[in-house]
């Protein structure tokens, strides 16, 4: 239940969407299992697993997005088309040409598509209508996008905004490496990389090493700017923190899980607790390291 990830888009505050029109619209795309003629199926599954599609408590909601692909890899593919292309040769004294082997791999992927395994994944979405916030517990933009693209296809109205801060993730990641010093209520690890900006795109990447002192300064005068740097947050929540202002590597620290764990006697207590806790967290978490970024800004600058 806890995240990973924080791909973080704004909405408007407050959001008109009450709980009982998310869930209402929400039924519009649920999950089907994956046709076996199909590559893929996508939809919506209860999070709690008690059949709700949005997981309410504060005013704060989860969803999730259940996602099944069959796995049929193009080796396999290619193995079956050359064989088949083989037998053609054989029979007609000559090999197939391009169209009719790009024929050939269309039908040998319907005939095996019913056959391959199916692997399915669940991306959970973190809403809270009250400050604005929509954070994705996804890898990638490009992950996130997938979900957002659901949400687009399910809700009547989904007025959706990027993140746009005063300051870009790289330049106040440089001053804080520069100087030593950390926003406030913040803290630096031990991971960074640093890549420069020329067309060789040179990068160097620490990893559980100090950040202090010249070698890092030296980095940065010869050009080569911070994209990714780990940092700490009230000894809370440790993550990376890239130029993209994505937060990955989200790691809820023992004291916090600790608390999730006290007085619990079964597992929708502790879902319940997990959810509180965390939900919790992001909601101070996200204004502080919106204003050690200068603040928010309706367009990028």
């Amino acid at each position: 239940m806890w995240f990973r990830n924080l791909q973080l888009y704004r909405l408007p505050v407050p959001w008109n969407l009450t709980l009982e029109q998310l869930e209402s619209q929400l039924q519009r795309g649920v999950f089907q299992r994956c046709p076996s003629n199909e590559p893929m199926s996508r939809g919506w599954v209860s999070p709690r697993g008690d059949g709700a599609l949005v997981y309410a408590q504060n005013r704060q909601w989860l969803l999730a997005l259940c996602t099944e692909q069959r796995l049929l890899p193009a080796a396999v593919v290619g193995d079956v088309v050359a064989e088949r292309a083989a037998e053609m040769a054989a029979q007609n004294a000559f090999p197939p040409g391009r169209k009719q082997l790009r024929e050939l791999r269309e039908r040998v992927t319907e005939e095996l598509m019913p056959k391959a395994f199916t692997r399915k994944h669940k991306t959970q979405i973190w809403i809270n209508p009250q400050q604005g916030w929509l954070g994705i517990d996804a890898a990638s933009p490009a992950k996130a996008e997938e979900v957002l693209e659901h949400l687009r296809w399910t809700l009547d109205e989904f007025p959706l905004e990027l993140l746009h801060t005063e300051r870009s993730p790289v330049s106040a990641m440089a001053d804080w490496l520069a100087s030593g010093e950390a926003p406030t209520n913040f803290s630096i690890d031990r991971d960074c990389e640093l890549k420069s900006i020329s067309e060789e795109k040179a990068a160097v990447r620490y990893v559980r090493h100090s950040l202090e002192g010249e070698e890092i300064r030296a980095h940065l005068a010869a050009g080569k700017a911070p994209t990714r740097l780990a940092l700490t947050w009230n000894e809370r929540i440790s993550f990376i923190l890239t130029e993209k202002t994505e937060i990955k590597r989200l790691a809820f620290l023992d004291l916090l899980k600790e608390e999730a764990e006290k007085n619990i006697e079964n597992a929708d207590e502790q879902f319940d607790a997990d959810f509180a806790i965390m939900s919790g967290e992001f909601g101070r978490f996200l204004p502080d390291l919106i204003a050690a970024l200068g603040g928010e800004t309706k367009e990028a600058k």
